[in-house]
Parts: C-alpha cells; structure tokens; sequence
C-alpha cells in the first residue's frame, strides 16, 4: 500500500493576540517584513499563524527548533525546506492544511462558499469534459463539485511545482465524490481528507497502489 503522504495536518489561523505574539517570534525577519505589509489586521493574522504553523509543524518533523528552518523556493517558485522533507501548504477562510510527504506532493483546501458564482470560474479554467460533468448535476450538487473539481486541479499543479505552465485546462479530473485523474496525469495519485465545509484534495507519486492518507492527531499540535 502506497504511503507517500506521510502525514496531514489541520490547523486553524483563529489565534488571540497573545498566542499571536508567541507566534510571530517564531518567523523569519522576511516573513515579518511581509506580515507588516498587509493592510488588514484579519489577514496579517492568518498570515503569521499559518507561516508559524508551518515551522512548528515541519519544526517537530525534523527536529528543529521552529526558527531556526531555513525555506527556499524551486526555479517556479514551489517552497522548500532546506534538507526536506517535501510538503505543501494551502488555506482557505481560517483553515489550514499542511501535507508533508517523503516525494513530490501538493494539497489543496478550499472553504465551500454558497455565494460566489463560479460558472464563469468552470468556463475560463475547466475542460469540454468537466464542464459536462458538472452541467449534468443538480444545482446544489455541482456548486459542491466545482469545488471538489477546483481543488483536485489546484493539488496536482502544486504536486507538479511548475507553476501555471501547466494550465488547468491541461488535465482532466473526476467530477464526481471519488478523487480521481482522469486524462493526463500519468505517473500521479489523488486523495481527499473531508473536512466540514471544505473541499480537500492532496496528489503524489504513483506506484501503482492506493494512495493513503495520514492524518495527524489534533492532539500532537505543538503548543506556542
């Protein structure tokens, strides 16, 4: 059995300002520089809870002290940890999710919002055969597909780490409840981890098995 992902973790960015505080020692001198730059206080928040996360996270797995891990970035921009292992972080509204993997790997989480008109979304960036899809579900079932489609595109060119030169339009995923990569996405597994109220989607290398997915204990949250 296929165990690339070697763990997921759930955070939440909702923090109090001393928990805040804590947090922000443990960032680097550039990811303060871009914290203060953010004009809201909601999303400086997010920002610095998530970028600590991270580094307690990765911090535990390697055992380093927090602040003392050195990121860097591949030649399209992917984040690295200097001596891995590979992970990928994404978030949405104050929820993150963190996929850390001994290969290639990317994640994506998405909150299912009721309000935003996403056909035109489908239109610009979704395949002849997933646009079908979609328009042969019910209302309320194809606002929850978009969304599960979004992620699963979004997981697989984080996984691939170039950037938008791969287009989503390049690609096919399933529309439907069960993960999958329909057409042009040889050598790549798909995962999902439900999680209320959002679509989810992690994508690694294949070797031909299911893909399992590990997901961490809210207990072994490292305490700022």
């Amino acid at each position: 059995m296929t165990v690339v992902t070697a763990a997921l973790f759930y955070d939440t960015l909702e923090v109090d300002e001393s928990t805040l505080l804590a947090l922000t020692e443990m960032l680097g001198a550039d990811e303060r520089i871009r914290a203060a730059h953010f004009r809201f206080a909601r999303d400086r928040r997010r920002f610095v809870a998530r970028r600590a996360r991270l580094r307690q996270r990765l911090g535990a797995w390697v055992g380093r002290a927090p602040e003392r891990l050195v990121f860097g970035a591949s030649s399209h921009g992917k984040p690295t940890l200097a001596g891995g292992p590979h992970f990928s972080l994404s978030h949405s509204a104050e929820a993150m999710m963190l996929a850390i993997g001994d290969g290639e790997i990317g994640c994506d989480i998405e909150r299912i919002d009721d309000d935003l008109d996403w056909r035109p979304l489908a239109e610009a960036f979704f395949t002849n055969a997933e646009r079908a899809g979609l328009a042969a579900l019910s209302r309320m079932a194809a606002r929850r597909a978009f969304f599960a489609c979004w992620v699963r595109k979004e997981a697989f060119v984080k996984a691939l780490g170039i950037g938008l030169s791969w287009p989503l339009g390049a690609f096919d995923v399933a529309v439907g409840p069960r993960p999958a990569i329909v057409s042009g996405g040889a050598g790549w597994a798909i995962a999902a981890a439900p999680r209320t109220g959002f679509a989810t989607a992690i994508v690694a290398r294949d070797d031909g098995n299911p893909l399992t997915v590990s997901l961490v204990d809210k207990s072994a949250l490292l305490e700022a």
